[in-house]
């Protein structure tokens, strides 16, 4: 995925959806944050900012924050809808090889018990369908990589739902996204949501699948491109 994007520097991000820079001219701006979650590790003052910009008259903030650039010089993703883009991507051009061979790839269909949308699913003609749960990466701690950097109720729930997947004779695939540069294995954040991991373990045990991709990220480019490692 090709970007084309401006710098800025942070002062700080507020209200989960807004965040307030300096710009390369000195002036100060509110721009949109694409990222409901805690962002730790993200979102600290002076951290280089990269963003986009939108002609879109409707907009009130035209300014989208894509990147955050560390002073350790990590490259984070924190815009979370490019997580299943960049998924998209990936198994459209055979990077994710584990994920090859269907016929028809859709985009968030309703599934399940408690009225969920699965991020991708592949069909085949020869065989069951392949049900992919995206959750994207970014919280970097002590050198190690973890999800979730927060509790999460929603992600409860999709482990719930891809386990009634396999029960139901499909295949059910947890994708995690590492859009840090500096994370290089992804291990449960128990000691952040205990319930999810003890529910990972459970997926895990009843045949979900769980796969780790990393993204080379650049301000230039972002793409997918190599399987990590899961330490339980």
């Amino acid at each position: 995925m090709k970007l084309l994007l401006h710098s800025a520097m942070l002062i700080k991000r507020y209200k989960r959806f807004l965040a307030d820079v300096i710009l390369s001219d000195k002036s100060i701006t509110t721009m949109h944050v694409a990222n409901t979650g805690a962002m730790t590790g993200c979102a600290k003052p002076e951290d280089i900012v990269w963003y986009s910009t939108s002609n879109n008259p409707k907009r009130k903030y035209p300014f989208s924050w894509e990147l955050t650039q560390t002073k350790k010089n990590h490259f984070i993703c924190v815009n979370t809808l490019r997580a299943n883009q960049l998924t998209e991507e990936a198994i459209l051009n055979g990077t994710i090889s584990e994920l090859q061979g269907f016929e028809k790839l859709q985009r968030e269909v309703k599934y399940g018990k408690e009225n969920s949308r699965i991020d991708i699913l592949l069909s085949y003609s020869d065989k069951a369908k392949t049900y992919i749960e995206v959750k994207s990466v970014t919280l970097l701690d002590d050198n190690q990589g973890y999800f979730p950097d927060a509790v999460t109720t929603r992600g409860q729930k999709h482990l719930r739902e891809l386990m009634n997947i396999v029960k139901n004779g499909d295949r059910a695939v947890l994708l995690f996204t590492v859009l840090h540069t500096g994370i290089n294995s992804v291990k449960v954040a128990k000691h952040i949501d205990s319930k999810y991991a003890d529910l990972l373990q459970e997926a895990i045990d009843s045949g979900v699948e769980i796969l780790i991709y990393k993204a080379d990220i650049s301000p230039e480019h972002i793409s997918l491109t190599e399987r990590i490692d899961f330490k339980k």
